[in-house]
């Protein structure tokens, strides 16, 4: 059961109590494996409920409909993402900036294979998004961006983060493509995705 985030925006309220805590983690466990199951059209947070073993009373304590719902749980995967590059930036050099894409891209690909609903819902809903200047890609790029910048010592500004979401992008749409006819991404897509990234990057990283 992964750790739901201290600040959720997309919460009616936050839980206080540990088992307010546990309870809201079981319904975004419920969401993530039911999104895998029946996808995003399909599900309900009765269902979610029912899969999660609570009143649909809890559900709506939490989330005012099913897009609150799995807005949320993008938030989590984007907390998951984070901690898992932080984690992985230790044994990483602050000079190894190859090093570090890699384990941007690696760990992205990971979840993408292992995490349940993930594939569905990475960082965002499936559906449009109310302000298109705080898409799902955007904010993936913003969080990145100061991760490289804190680790690699430079400055954050627009340079960089327009970089980086030109490679969120980039790599967004080749991993799609990569994942369309391959359960676990073809690996020759992966590798000249992972080529391409690096090639751009080190215009603005070298």
């Amino acid at each position: 059961m992964e750790r739901v985030p201290h600040a959720n925006p997309n919460l009616r309220r936050a839980p206080v109590q540990q088992r307010s805590t546990e309870r809201l983690a079981r319904i975004l466990d419920a969401c993530a494996e039911l999104l895998d199951e029946t996808g995003y059209e399909q599900l309900s947070t009765r269902a979610v409920a029912v899969r999660a073993e609570v009143p649909i009373g809890s559900v709506y304590r939490f989330f005012s409909n099913k897009r609150a719902l799995v807005d949320a749980l993008a938030l989590r995967n984007l907390n998951s993402y984070a901690d898992r590059i932080t984690a992985r930036l230790t044994d990483i050099g602050a000079t190894d900036w190859r090093g570090v894409i890699d384990a941007v891209l690696d760990e992205y690909l990971a979840m993408k294979r292992t995490v349940p609903g993930f594939a569905l819902v990475d960082f965002g809903a499936p559906s449009p998004v109310d302000d298109p200047s705080d898409d799902a890609n955007r904010r993936v790029a913003g969080r990145l961006a100061e991760l490289l910048a804190g680790h690699l010592g430079r400055s954050f500004d627009q340079d960089l983060l327009r970089a980086i979401l030109v490679s969120v992008e980039a790599a967004d749409a080749l991993f799609q493509l990569a994942f369309r006819t391959d359960p676990s991404g073809d690996p020759a897509i992966v590798a000249e995705t992972r080529i391409l990234i690096r090639a751009y990057l080190g215009q603005v990283l070298d």
